[in-house]
């Protein structure tokens, strides 16, 4: 339920959380709610001098897309990670997408919020798409760790992240997180990782290949991706 309030409202802190809770018959301390934040990765959306998951020692690097118009695929890509209830238990799902069609590249769930799952993920996008010029995240501490961004500029790929808090940077992989929670993920009760890497990746093919979408002209991911190479070609 914190999830679902957190996508719908990410301005709200626990306090505001807490509230929305008991408007449901949920009622629960704010200790509570804070301690559920924390483990799903999640804190209200506004500028403030640190986030939960973000790493001092870690090099963090500008953000770059303000000012650049993005016209073609693997122009810039962006990542991101979000929480997935199951019917026990919970996982995360990192997504890279191409932020010119929207494409999903590639995606990974792990059952910890750790860089391992996120280098799997980037790894795979490369192997099968190339390399962005730009490549985008927030400042959590698993895209700034040296392991993640060693592998970015291995590739000679460009690195911008998020302002602290700013969620409209990255607004085209938030999106999808609200595509895929509410036409999927708050459908169904996964019962085993395997169920929700199964049904997580059928609705993703999906979001590639039959979606229209408004921003896309009402073409899919894929028609934009595909089509605009084979034009750019």
């Amino acid at each position: 339920m914190i999830d679902e309030i957190h996508l719908q409202y990410p301005f709200m802190g626990s306090r505001r959380i807490r509230t929305e809770l008991a408007k449901q018959n949920r009622h629960v301390n704010r200790k509570r709610v804070v301690r559920i934040m924390r483990q799903m990765g999640i804190a209200a959306i506004y500028p403030k001098p640190k986030t939960t998951l973000a790493n001092k020692a870690h090099k963090v690097y500008p953000y770059l897309l303000r000012d650049i118009e993005v016209t073609y695929p693997n122009q810039a890509w962006t990542i991101d990670i979000t929480y997935i209830p199951m019917a026990k238990g919970f996982l995360y799902l990192v997504a890279i997408i191409d932020w010119y069609s929207r494409k999903v590249l590639s995606w990974r769930l792990s059952n910890t919020m750790d860089t391992h799952f996120c280098i799997e993920a980037f790894e795979d996008a490369i192997q099968h798409y190339g390399k962005p010029e730009i490549f985008n995240s927030d400042q959590g501490s698993q895209f700034t760790s040296t392991e993640f961004t060693q592998k970015l500029l291995e590739q000679n790929i460009r690195i911008s992240m998020d302002g602290k808090g700013r969620w409209i940077d990255n607004v085209f992989i938030e999106r999808l997180w609200r595509s895929l929670k509410y036409e999927e993920v708050y459908l169904k009760a996964y019962d085993t990782p395997r169920e929700a890497e199964l049904e997580i990746g059928n609705y993703l093919v999906f979001y590639n290949e039959e979606r229209n979408h408004q921003g896309l002209n009402e073409l899919t991911p894929d028609e934009v991706y595909f089509g605009k190479q084979r034009y750019a070609a």
